[in-house]
């Protein structure tokens, strides 16, 4: 296992055993995993980030406090979120991380995700790369604001 990874459950592990907001210092944990505190940055955006449902808040100075609440949410509610922050275009990676996310949460199941990622794959777009991201942008918002209606 990848030390982002131990670091991603680690925090996990810590957030259930409270509903509220954990918070921890950034520097206290790069010291408990012998690494630099800018690795734990990196997981904190990458893993804790609103498209996978967490809310954070990150105080400079001082160690560096962060705060971390897992954000309860309904179908539509992410859904709409979803919608919102699709403002910029979106990459590949970064609409299979939505697609992924959306299946954990039981927004959508397997097969509307399949076909999500299809949709939106770089292959299948075909365009030129500085097109491509703008084009998977307005499919995969139109697809999700399709799902609302259902």
């Amino acid at each position: 296992m990848r030390l982002s990874e131990l670091i991603e459950e680690y925090i996990k592990s810590m957030m259930a055993d409270s509903d509220e907001f954990v918070e921890f210092g950034r520097n206290e944990l790069a010291e408990y995993f012998h690494c630099v505190p800018s690795q734990i940055n990196y997981v904190i955006s990458t893993r804790f980030s609103p498209e996978r449902g967490y809310y954070v808040e990150s105080r400079r100075g001082g160690g560096g406090n962060v705060k971390i609440k897992r954000i309860d949410i309904t179908k539509d509610t992410y859904i709409m979120h979803l919608v919102n922050s699709l403002d910029k275009s979106l990459s590949q990676q970064e609409a299979e991380i939505m697609i992924h996310n959306m299946i954990d949460y039981q927004v959508i199941d397997e097969k509307t995700g399949k076909l999500l990622k299809v949709a939106t794959n770089d292959k299948v777009l075909g365009l030129p790369k500085e097109y491509r991201d703008d084009v998977r942008t307005r499919i995969f918002k139109n697809m999700i604001i399709n799902l609302i209606s259902e």
